[in-house]
C-alpha cells in the first residue's frame, strides 16, 4: 500500500520484524542503490519496518513481506541477475497495470511493486539484484 504524506515523505505500509529477517532487512535497506531503473530514490515513511521507493509514481520495495498467495511448488520463477522472482498469474495474465514481484528462495521475502510506467520490469530488478543478493541470503535456489 503506498501513500503521499502532504510535502513529506513517502508512507509504505512495511511490516515490523525481529531477528535474522530484521537484520538481513535493515541490510538491504542499506545496500539499495540511489537509482532504479532511471529513477531516483525517494524519501520514505515505513513506520519502522523496511521500505524504500524511487520515482514518481513510486517503484516500491518493502522487505520482510508474508509469503505472497500463490507461490507454490508449481508458481513460476524468473530469474534476474541471480535473483529468483515470483509473480502473480493473475497479474500476468491482467497484462496491463502494476506489477508485484516478490524474491524466491531468500531467507526473508522482498517484494517489489512496478508501476506500469516502468515496465517491462527487467531494469527495476536488475538494478535490486547486486543489494538483494549481499543482503538477504539465498536458501534454496529458484527452480
Amino acid at each position: 500500500m503506498l501513500l503521499t504524506a502532504c510535502g513529506g515523505a513517502l508512507r509504505v505500509t512495511a511490516p515490523h520484524l525481529h531477528g535474522a529477517a530484521a537484520r538481513a532487512c535493515a541490510h538491504l535497506a542499506s545496500a539499495l542503490p540511489s537509482r532504479v531503473a532511471d529513477q531516483e530514490r525517494r524519501e520514505v515513511d515505513a513506520g519502522g519496518g523496511h521500505a524504500a521507493a524511487w520515482g514518481d509514481p513510486a517503484i516500491e520495495l518493502r522487505c520482510g513481506v508474508p509469503r505472497p498467495r500463490g507461490l507454490d511448488a508449481y508458481a513460476a520463477c524468473e530469474v534476474v541477475n541471480g535473483v529468483g522472482w515470483f509473480v502473480p498469474e493473475a497479474e500476468l495474465r491482467r497484462g496491463a497495470g502494476p506489477l508485484t514481484l516478490t524474491t524466491i528462495g531468500r531467507s526473508t521475502y522482498v517484494q517489489v511493486r512496478v508501476p506500469e510506467d516502468y515496465l517491462p520490469p527487467a531494469a527495476t530488478l536488475a538494478d535490486l539484484a547486486p543489494a538483494v543478493r549481499r543482503s538477504v541470503p539465498q536458501v534454496r535456489p529458484c527452480a
